[in-house]
């Protein structure tokens, strides 16, 4: 089905990320999945072609382009070949710590931080859950004294996406715990801060090669000229950012569940049994054909909520459907696709079982189906 969200830009566009991650990604990715992480040359290799900072302004080494779009483009090709775990390596900063930057900081910030994110010599994070608040934002734990001119930060993050690599670090932390939501506020930390460590890396079930981790600090001393916007405004901050992040996760479940289930025609093609392709039993092409049927609508109506994200105009009850219902469609799909490979769907070396495991996280991060049907229910009783 014939896509009409694109142009030609956008085709151009596509023909350089699809070289860039036959030749830079598809060749290390099994070396990086057994590493727990990328390497440093990947994001300064993406800097060069300029698929980091799509939206940052140009003058600070960006595309200057806001058109999501292109981000969309890349989670695709990244998840064409199985690479849904580099999604954040590359869209972590593009969709989530570029925005806040973008809107927040002041020009002295964006010249000291943009400039070496966007050429991949620095490399970005987000850290906001912690071991005792995940969805619910307003129990953060995490505090930053005035003390100054410097916050006072301790307390610890975890699930932290690039926490290892990370040297720059948006931080939600509490500097007024008796304000509840009103007292959040974003902190930037750096790589080097005396009081800032970092755990092990995590070890996951799927998308291996992202590195996950746990942030510590203990009387980390941050200057007030690395607060992003007021203090005390965290919490909008990151509700009004939250629905480009949860389309960027409905974008990879899509693009994920196309490449399992084109895997699994072309397996059930060629695998035979009782003399034929096991694709020929109506049983398994009633299967293939509803699964089919499920992801092109699926599709569809990710494909229409970008359409509205471009133009401002995607709110955060549509957001809340398409990553709710996407990721839990990915579910869906993967599992059947794998019970079509027999004993071989769950060997490592096919695709299937390496596409089970690494969606299984999408429900989860990004708010789960549960805190997203909340979301949708609200609205429909307002």
């Amino acid at each position: 089905m014939k896509r009409h969200i694109f142009d030609t830009e956008h085709d151009e566009f596509r023909s350089t990320v699809r070289k860039f991650v036959s030749a830079e990604v598809e060749p290390r990715l099994h070396q990086w999945e057994h590493a727990g992480l990328v390497d440093r040359q990947f994001y300064a290799r993406a800097g060069e072609l300029g698929l980091l900072g799509i939206e940052v302004n140009e003058r600070f080494g960006g595309g200057g382009v806001r058109d999501f779009r292109y981000n969309l483009i890349i989670n695709e090709e990244l998840c064409r070949i199985g690479a849904a775990a580099l999604v954040m390596n590359i869209n972590g900063f593009n969709d989530l710590v570029a925005p806040y930057l973008n809107s927040l900081c002041t020009a002295e910030q964006k010249a000291r931080w943009l400039p070496p994110l966007c050429a991949g010599e620095t490399i970005s994070a987000i850290a906001m859950t912690e071991p005792a608040a995940g969805s619910d934002l307003k129990m953060i734990r995490t505090t930053a004294r005035r003390n100054g001119d410097h916050y006072v930060v301790n307390g610890a993050k975890t699930f932290i996406s690039n926490g290892i690599n990370a040297d720059v670090i948006i931080t939600a932390v509490s500097t007024d715990p008796e304000k509840g939501s009103r007292g959040v506020s974003l902190l930037v930390l750096e790589r080097g801060m005396p009081g800032f460590t970092r755990g092990s890396k995590l070890e996951k079930i799927g998308l291996k090669a992202q590195d996950t981790a746990e942030l510590f600090f203990d009387g980390v001393r941050v200057p007030v000229a690395n607060l992003l916007g007021e203090e005390g405004a965290g919490f909008s901050y990151l509700m009004r950012n939250l629905p480009l992040e949860r389309m960027s996760v409905a974008a990879t479940a899509v693009a994920s569940m196309e490449r399992t289930l084109q895997a699994a025609l072309d397996y059930t093609s060629e695998r035979t049994a009782f003399g034929r392709a096991i694709s020929d039993f109506q049983a398994n092409r009633f299967t293939l054909a509803e699964l089919s049927t499920e992801v092109t609508i699926a599709r569809v109506f990710v494909d229409r909520c970008v359409s509205a994200l471009v133009e401002d105009d995607l709110g955060p009850v549509d957001a809340a459907m398409a990553k709710w219902w996407t990721t839990e469609l990915q579910q869906r799909v993967v599992t059947r696709c794998l019970q079509l490979y027999g004993g071989y769907g769950y060997m490592s070396e096919y695709s299937v079982a390496r596409d089970f495991l690494d969606a299984r996280a999408s429900t989860i991060y990004a708010g789960t189906t549960e805190i997203m049907k909340e979301i949708i229910a609200r609205a429909l009783t307002t």
